[in-house]
């Protein structure tokens, strides 16, 4: 074996070597103990053991993202991004030598088409791109690599791109690392771009979709103001509709080429594998990667240094503002003290914003974050106004936060709780694979040094209140930018008209050699374990009566502990004030800012959460601080004094809330649905109004609070007490009655039946439409076919390699996002039924509605597909691992539907069984042909309403009638 050398000298890192003479670094006292190699081709590979279940999440971070597109491309990192899933000269075709020609000259037709201006002469080289992809389709095996990664029980396969990275993430089963590095060392190796102009849509829908979104919009404005000659503020990672109607294929290739080389790409993983073996699997697949002579970034001149402000303005649905500064880049030490800047101003708790702004309600919403980039970080304040509020007052509330910053005007011990706090935040971190991979990626693409990221929290923890305060003076000045957001109609959004594509065949009965070799390819099988609720869960009774779910943590000294009453704002809709006003509140014995600065110290969160059908009071954080804590969350439950003045400033705010909810496009299709299901009343529509608000007195909810302790309840735990330990504590600390009452009775919906085909139009003006499609024949939860359930949407709608999104996206390029799925087990009173959802452009409707009709009434049936489909779903519940406190949760759940045990074992048992037949008749029994309510949120001037009134007469609804006011 070749022995790989690391020219890194930092003190404590040491460099080990083991038997295969593989050199590394690490870091003392690192929680993850990360292991950090550098292949002979300068691929960097950071690796972390954590053995709770037998998966590995593994990204892959390529050190380069939208700063570095050419200024006349933008966009180009994320188009190459999704190119990326299209396969090689290996797979993603059935004849690569017979493709390529045609590739070629689609790639050529390309720079003749962005070339063109006038509009006759554009569609005409367009149709013939379209032709001649019509051609290479033949070859085209779309979605080979989701299926490859489906194969091997893959989740989460997708990509990202920001401002310096584009990064590939996937999480499989540990036994299944080989065949991932097979697939992933080709594609990053030998990429081949196909199927470019429906993928070309689909990322159109994308920037449909981030133009409809205001935060994106601000965010775009404040950057362009504080990077005026960098790519972070010239430049946006999806790129302008201008550039991304002109792509140049040849571009994207030189882009490719120059920064897809493995001495500036990074592979992170941490999961249930071995140190030895991965890193020799690595380097097998990976070690012969040339590396590439020049992986340099664009270069920029240092951006100006501002003296004053330097404004901008945009136009939204609703007012708000940022205000930014610039400061030096992620690897700085900067970083640090920006970091434990924004904790002091806004940390969720105690810090100033919480306590001056949120909690006070002096305006609509605050906050302040730092963002930490490669090149450069920034610091932003934000804020929306109350009603009659001006944006001038938010921003002279904000600054004069910041003055008290730079005054020292803030507690002594803040920061040693934000300090505490960051190592609790740190080890629930450590639980989570993926939390530790996005740990390594942003130090690979940061320029950090891994014994820079182990220290961070010990370096934070030697900066003084002094060090703060010097340095906020220095640096908050007023050269700042700000960028306003005033509410009224954006102009700049241009409507561009529909390409006229020819859908691709899905060639879902074809399958290349390279598939067929890795799918053949044998692994050792990972066993299930399934929960078993007798064992794996402790089901006991304190001495005071209460009945206790226990799971005992032995992995560290972190507990979750609930309270759960079984009912919720279905029952008395004036619990879900508890949600809002409570945490506003003082007792007779301490202020709300006493309270949340104890619980900051103490390093412990509690929350009461009121949902639908259930009400929890929870308590998490450090183990040894939980007695202290649970007396301090009991005084509150017993003792929370209600205060008249906070009430009227919690309404004030809850009803501008809501106002803003009927301008978010999202808040109004998630009402619309409702609305659509269920009728007129919903849960969305079970609120106090606004009349029932002003006139109940403030104490109504505090007396409500109270009056929990008169309720049957479980205790849920999660933690390191023993359950004789935890029954002391409940018996000593958790104050009820001595004989408790049943709780109040939840009301529920009705569900309302489809037996004809209905059309439901909501309006919001923007250049996309969110649809639904349900059918809903009232049929009751059968726990017998929830093998079949789950199969069925597996093959149907499951993610990339599912028939929705094949059709839909990749031969179409009708949408970014579109799923379709009959519903699994929720509560046994639940009906189970269909829905079929797509996002896309208006004059894209009625090709959605049916390319969606064709597909459900002519499945198509693939014996490879249906294979895929049952193997990945078998390989995920086998390398599925329910612990800690999901154990309760699952139980919960179990209950809900009427059952005692994981469903999970009679599917993974039933699925060998199971055939393409079986979820044929499935969807015809259940699917097929059955009338559907069309449920529709867009602009009706620019849809097709003649062509929709054929499906069913079109029943128009205001914004009013479905949120009810």
């Amino acid at each position: 074996m070749k022995k790989i050398l690391l020219s890194i000298a930092i003190a404590l890192v040491s460099l080990c070597t083991f038997a295969k003479d593989y050199k590394y670094q690490s870091v003392q006292g690192d929680p993850m103990q990360a292991r950090i190699y550098t292949l002979d081709n300068g691929l960097k590979v950071y690796l972390s053991v954590n053995k709770e279940k037998p998966r590995v999440t593994a990204h892959i971070a390529v050190n380069t993202g939208h700063r570095n597109d050419p200024a006349e491309c933008t966009g180009l990192a994320h188009y190459l991004e999704h190119l990326m899933f299209k396969g090689t000269e290996k797979f993603g075709t059935s004849d690569y030598a017979a493709e390529k020609p045609y590739l070629d000259k689609i790639r050529d037709l390309y720079e003749e088409y962005r070339k063109l201006t006038d509009p006759q002469a554009r569609k005409a080289k367009y149709h013939e791109i379209d032709s001649v992809s019509q051609i290479a389709a033949k070859y085209n095996i779309p979605n080979e690599y989701d299926k490859a990664m489906a194969a091997m029980g893959g989740e989460g396969s997708n990509a990202y791109t920001s401002f310096d990275i584009t990064c590939y993430t996937e999480d499989v089963p540990s036994n299944e690392l080989e065949r991932w590095a097979i697939l992933q060392s080709d594609r990053f190796q030998n990429m081949v771009m196909r199927g470019f102009h429906t993928e070309l849509e689909a990322v159109y829908e994308e920037k449909n979709i981030s133009m409809t979104d205001d935060g994106e919009k601000m965010g775009e404005a404040l950057m362009a103001k504080l990077f005026p000659s960098h790519s972070y503020g010239t430049q946006t990672t999806i790129g302008t509709q201008d550039h991304l109607k002109n792509p140049s294929l040849v571009e994207i290739q030189k882009y490719y080429d120059k920064y897809y080389k493995p001495n500036n790409i990074a592979i992170c993983m941490a999961g249930d594998l071995d140190f030895d073996q991965t890193i020799a699997l690595i380097d097998k697949y990976f070690g012969q990667w040339k590396a590439g002579n020049d992986t340099s970034p664009r270069k920029f001149d240092v951006q100006p240094t501002f003296t004053c402000e330097q404004d901008t303005t945009v136009v939204g649905q609703e007012e708000e503002l940022m205000i930014g500064w610039r400061f030096d880049g992620a690897a700085s030490m900067q970083a640090d003290t920006l970091d434990l800047v924004s904790e002091i101003l806004q940390n969720g708790s105690c810090g100033l914003f919480d306590l001056d702004i949120n909690q006070k309600m002096l305006t609509q919403s605050a906050n302040a974050v730092s963002e930490c980039m490669k090149d450069y970080s920034i610091f932003v304040l934000g804020g929306e106004p109350k009603e009659g509020q001006s944006l001038k007052d938010v921003k002279g509330i904000l600054l004069n936060e910041l003055e008290k910053l730079k005054k020292g005007d803030f507690d002594d011990d803040l920061l040693v709780s934000i300090i505490n706090n960051k190592k609790l935040n740190y080890q629930k971190q450590m639980e989570r694979n993926r939390s530790r991979v996005n740990i390594m990626v942003d130090a690979f693409i940061n320029g950090q040094n891994w014994d820079e990221q182990v220290n961070k929290i010990a370096r934070m923890a030697k900066i003084t209140k002094a060090d703060v305060v010097a340095f906020a003076n220095k640096y908050f000045t007023n050269g700042y930018a700000y960028a306003e957001k005033l509410q009224g109609e954006d102009k700049n959004i241009k409507k561009i008209e529909k390409p006229e594509i020819t859908p691709i065949p899905s060639n879902r009965d074809m399958q290349s050699k390279f598939l067929t070799d890795l799918v053949n390819k044998e692994v050792e099988l990972i066993q299930p374990q399934f929960v078993d609720f007798n064992k794996d869960l402790t089901k006991a009774t304190t001495k005071t009566g209460l009945p206790v779910l226990y799971v005992q943590n032995k992995e560290n000294e972190l507990f979750n502990m609930e309270y759960r009453y079984e009912f919720g704002d279905r029952a008395d809709v004036r619990y879900a004030m508890l949600n809002d006003y409570i945490p506003l509140l003082g007792t007779s014995t301490m202020t709300n800012e006493q309270i949340k600065k104890q619980f900051y110290k103490l390093a412990c969160d509690y929350r009461i959460s009121v949902e639908n059908d259930v009400l929890v009071i929870g308590l998490s954080g450090l183990s040894e601080n939980m007695p202290a804590a649970m007396k301090l969350m009991e005084q509150i439950i017993s003792d929370s004094k209600a205060d008249k003045d906070v009430y009227n400033l919690c309404v004030e705010n809850i009803l501008k809330d809501r106002a803003e909810q009927k301008k978010q496009q999202w808040g109004c299709f998630n009402t619309l649905w409702q609305y659509a299901v269920h009728g007129a009343m919903n849960d969305y529509t079970n609120i106090i109004s606004e009349k029932e608000l002003h006139a109940t007195e403030p104490s109504v909810f505090t007396d409500l609070l109270k009056g929990l302790s008169q309720y049957k309840h479980t205790i849920l735990y999660y933690g390191p007490m023993t359950v004789d330990q935890l029954d002391k504590q409940i018996k000593a600390i958790h104050k009820t009655a001595k004989k408790l009452q049943d709780v109040p009775q939840n009301k529920e919906w009705n569900w309302v039946s489809t037996p004809t085909n209905e059309v439901i139009i909501a309006p919001y003006k923007a250049n996309n439409i969110i649809m639904r499609m349900t059918n809903n024949e009232q049929k009751p939860m059968d726990v017998s076919k929830e093998p079949t359930i789950q199969l069925f949407n597996e093959y149907f709608g499951g993610g990339m390699n599912g028939i929705v999104f094949q059709e839909l996206r990749e031969t179409r390029g009708l949408a970014y996002s579109a799923a379709a799925f009959y519903t699994n087990m929720s509560r046994k009173q639940d009906p189970q039924h269909w829905i079929q959802h797509i996002i896309t452009q208006n004059d894209k409707m009625m090709d959605c509605i049916n390319t969606f009709r064709q597909i459900t009434d002519n499945m198509n049936q693939t014996s490879s597909a249906f294979e895929i489909a049952k193997g990945s779903l078998m390989k995920s519940i086998a390398s599925e691992r329910t612990t800690k406190f999901s154990i309760i949760l699952d139980y919960i759940n179990a209950q809900r539907c009427g059952i005692d045990y994981d469903i999970n074992k009679d599917v993974y048992n039933a699925l060998p069984s199971l055939t393409l037949q079986d979820i044929t008749n499935f969807e015809q029994e259940n699917i097929k042909g059955k009338p559907l309510r069309y449920v529709i949120l867009g602009n009706e001037k620019e849809l097709d309403i003649p062509t929709l009134e054929k499906i069913a007469p079109v029943k128009r609804v205001s914004l009013e009638e479905i949120f009810g006011y």
